[in-house]
């Protein structure tokens, strides 16, 4: 106890309240850890707002959901036991203006009908200020959207199907919207009377109905929806709680967060680097007073421990200030992003992430301060008084078990904390990989540079001596500019081809239009609508249907705890079709299709992927439910689906025979010459109100809003990364800068000029970027494709030029940091040097 109340008072008298030599460690600290507070907090405060108003958002205690048809006596009997019930019917639908107008205006819409009891949670808000109870058949609610892009008001006129609407109010906070999901267009709430009144439920239509109850408070609701699913095995109903009230939202922002989770982990492994350079530097200024406490008896454990605490300090102070910031930066977030976030979430501190950040910042910096730390204490006094002309290193032996030890950690807690730990372990993997390549390439410049030919001008002869010469910091530097530059490629590459995939290629390959709801028996009446309009039009037809998978393989889904990894066609219901011919954007794997006129036993085509994660084979059974009825298919083959050729693509399709005789429509895709969009729409309309034609700009206009702010957060995340790569940099600079005084000083004594001395420097620079210039193009453009191609599934469509010249400035600015790095040694008199030396 003795030893450390001694060392900490020869602590404090170092630190003089300043922290002055670890200033660096304290930038990377607040970096690392900020960036991970803020994403920690952020995600678990978008977590904590859903499901506090899960209830809200749901609709209910519980949901029950299904397609195309209504509950049976028996089902809302046990609905109706459970507690108190509201029933919404939710279909596409197209919204009408014929009034004022030269020709109707039209917008596809979310048509929603709801009864009395709806909301049993929360309030139907109007723009006005007053709360809806929608109660009359002939009124309409409408979303801002829509009023605004039919340029209607309170007490305008709409149609929808075969029925006119007055409009009762403009909706300003429907309760429910977000559990309702995805949606192709604004909503238009009527009640489902008025639903009736529009004609557009009819045998094979699309719509889907949901039950959703309000339970006693003793009542649970995973309890509630397991009873109702085994007392109706075969109803096909889709379960929602509370607690995951909006299942898509939670499991995307949790993925995103994990994601960025990651990131930051890179950020503040890459500042790691920087600590330890800027604690390697911070030791060597303080070489005189180590040398005297050798001198004077002190053990190398005692000097440990002084520098220790040091350290210990203002990584602390880092890591405090790193998490208020952090804490802080969530309401920035919240009003920069605005309407991007599902929910908004109540200021409040959470303790978990922020405990994790911390924890994360304690292990970065005992990893990375454990080798200078070890080398001090070990260095005899006889060689800190050499100085800089000692270069023994610590001992590995007494380095290994801090090191590795808190890497180890990092890693573990990692991994168990992630949703996915293969995906994170084999992210980490990735990382440590690509700090090492990049060593092992520092490792390679600098034997490299000891072996070419001199150059004849001594000023670059100089520069390429300064990459092996002894005590030269190569290695970091080229992971510090290597990550910089790669960084800097892997985010212009991102953004560049998928800006060309949603405003080139998606266009390009997608139909102008989709229509749902077709009637069977006007196929040919639909076609001829069409090509009176555009003779030019291609039109393509497909069975539609909604189902659920019940069973594969004799296991029933519903007795799985959790959905194996990858298998998102079992969650809820999927487009079902058949098909005598297989589809044109599919690739035949395995197996084979059946023949034309096939009547034997129902056969089933699969999703080769699907197939793979179920772990399927040829003539395994498939069960899935239809309206209520579970039917049976028989696995015929496996296809490969091409999902980029934006054509209906089915992970399911069946022999005919198989369900055939269910009631359905069908879907189309049109292909039009430009610009006859809004023309076949107004006259496919009145000839067929019931079918909802889909304007695929207005999609790919969402796509391209939702891909886009995700690659914002992704290059907000990663500009943390790019900020602590500065860190390593001006970490290494300054760890060399004693080195570069020495060197600085014998040339301006030798008469260089300062003009020279700084030459050499910028030469040394320049000849590092060019080195590391094309193998971060080579990893930037790797990770990037991974991210384009793999992750968004998209073309591989990046814009060189643009890449390039970001790699050129991301040079640039490393060159000008190492320059602004070089200039206080300009100012050192050589007398004054060649004293302290």
């Amino acid at each position: 106890m003795n030893e450390w109340r001694l060392a900490w008072r020869l602590a404090r008298r170092e630190l003089h309240g300043r922290c002055r030599g670890l200033r660096l460690l304290l930038v990377c600290m607040f970096l690392g850890v900020g960036a991970l507070a803020a994403i920690g907090s952020l995600s678990a405060a978008i977590d904590g707002e859903l499901k506090s108003r899960g209830a809200a958002i749901l609709g209910g205690d519980v949901e029950f959901a299904t397609s195309q048809r209504a509950a049976t006596e028996a089902e809302r009997a046990a609905f109706s036991r459970l507690g108190r019930m509201s029933e919404t019917v939710g279909m596409q639908a197209m919204a009408v203006r014929e009034d004022g107008a030269d020709a109707p205006q039209t917008v596809p819409v979310t048509l929603k009908g709801v009864d009395g009891a709806y909301p049993l949670y929360g309030n139907l808000t109007l723009a006005d200020g007053s709360i809806a109870h929608p109660a009359d058949a002939a009124k309409v609610w409408i979303a801002p959207g829509l009023a605004e892009r039919l340029g209607v008001r309170v007490g305008g006129r709409l149609r929808l199907g075969t029925a006119q609407f007055t409009i009762a109010g403009i909706i300003a906070d429907e309760p429910d919207r977000l559990g309702e999901g995805f949606t192709l267009g604004p909503v238009a709430i009527v009640t489902l009377e008025g639903i009736g009144r529009t004609g557009l439920i009819q045998p094979g239509s699309l719509y889907e109905r949901k039950y959703r109850i309000a339970l006693p408070a003793a009542r649970s609701p995973d309890t509630a929806a397991e009873a109702v699913k085994a007392d109706f095995p075969d109803g096909g109903w889709e379960a929602k709680t509370r607690d995951r009230a909006s299942p898509g939202a939670a499991r995307f922002l949790d993925r995103m967060g994990q994601f960025l989770v990651l990131v930051g982990l890179a950020a503040l492994a890459i500042a790691g680097i920087g600590v330890g350079n800027g604690v390697a530097s911070y030791l060597s200024t303080r070489r005189g007073s180590i040398a005297a406490l050798k001198v004077l008896g002190a053990t190398s454990g005692g000097i440990a421990r002084v520098y220790l605490l040091q350290v210990a300090v203002v990584a602390g102070i880092g890591i405090l200030l790193g998490l208020v910031a952090g804490v802080l930066a969530v309401p920035l977030i919240l009003w920069i992003a605005g309407d991007v976030l599902p929910v908004a979430p109540e200021f409040a501190i959470h303790p978990g992430p922020l405990a994790l950040a911390a924890a994360y910042g304690l292990l970065t910096a005992l990893a990375f301060t454990a080798p200078p730390l070890v080398r001090a204490g070990t260095v005899p006094a006889a060689g800190l008084l050499r100085g800089s002309l000692d270069l023994r290193r610590a001992p590995w032996r007494r380095v290994l078990p801090w090191t590795g030890g808190a890497g180890a950690l990092v890693v573990a807690i990692a991994v168990a904390t992630a949703d996915q730990p293969a995906f994170t372990a084999s992210f980490l993997a990735t990382i440590a990989a690509t700090l090492l390549l990049l060593a092992g390439f520092g490792w390679c410049v600098r034997w490299l540079a000891a072996r070419l030919p001199r150059p004849r001008g001594p000023l670059l002869r100089l520069a390429l001596t300064g990459l092996h010469r002894p005590g030269a910091r190569t290695v970091t530097l080229v992971v510090a500019l290597g990550l910089g530059l790669t960084l800097f490629v892997l985010l212009a590459a991102i953004r560049t081809s998928i800006d060309a995939n949603i405003q080139e290629t998606i266009p390009q390959r997608a139909p102008a239009l989709f229509a749902l709801d077709v009637p069977r028996d006007q196929v040919a009446s639909f076609r001829q609508t069409v090509e009176q309009v555009a003779p030019a039009a291609r039109i393509e037809m497909v069975p539609l249907l909604r189902g659920t998978i019940t069973a594969y393989a004799g296991t029933r889904v519903a007795d799985l705890t959790t959905l194996p990894e990858g298998a998102w066609a079992l969650r809820g219901e999927r487009g079902l079709t058949y098909s005598e011919t297989m589809p044109a954007s599919n690739e035949l794997v395995e197996g084979r299709w059946w023949p034309r006129d096939y009547a034997g036993p129902p056969l089933v085509s699969l999703d080769v992927d699907l197939a793979r994660v179920l772990n399927l084979k040829l003539g395994d059974p498939i069960r899935f439910s239809v309206l209520g009825v579970e039917r049976e298919a028989r696995v015929a083959s496996f296809r490969r689906i091409h999902w980029d050729s934006l054509g209906f693509n089915f992970v399911m399709v069946f022999s005919p025979n198989a369900i055939a005789d269910v009631p359905h429509n069908l879907a189309a895709t049109i292909e039009l010459p430009k610009g006859q969009e809004g023309a076949v729409t107004r006259a496919l309309l009145p000839r067929f109100p019931s079918v909802s034609v889909v304007e695929v700009g207005g999609v790919i206009a969402q796509v391209r809003t939702l891909v886009g702010q995700m690659a914002t957060a992704i290059a907000a995340a990663a500009s943390v990364a790019i900020l602590a790569g500065i860190a390593v940099l001006i970490g290494a600079i300054a760890a060399a800068r004693e080195a570069r005084t020495y060197d600085g000083v014998i040339l301006k004594t030798l008469g260089a000029t300062r003009a020279q001395v700084l030459g050499v420097q910028a030469l040394e620079y320049v000849l590092l970027s060019i080195a590391i210039a094309a193998l971060a193009l080579a990893l930037g453009l790797g990770g990037a494709w991974y991210v384009v191609v793999e992750v968004f599934a998209f073309e591989w469509l990046p814009h060189y030029p643009t890449v390039l010249a970001t790699l050129a400035a991301g040079a640039g600015v490393t060159l000008l940091i190492g320059i602004l790095g070089a200039l206080p040694i300009l100012g050192i008199r050589p007398a004054r040097a060649l004293r302290a030396l």
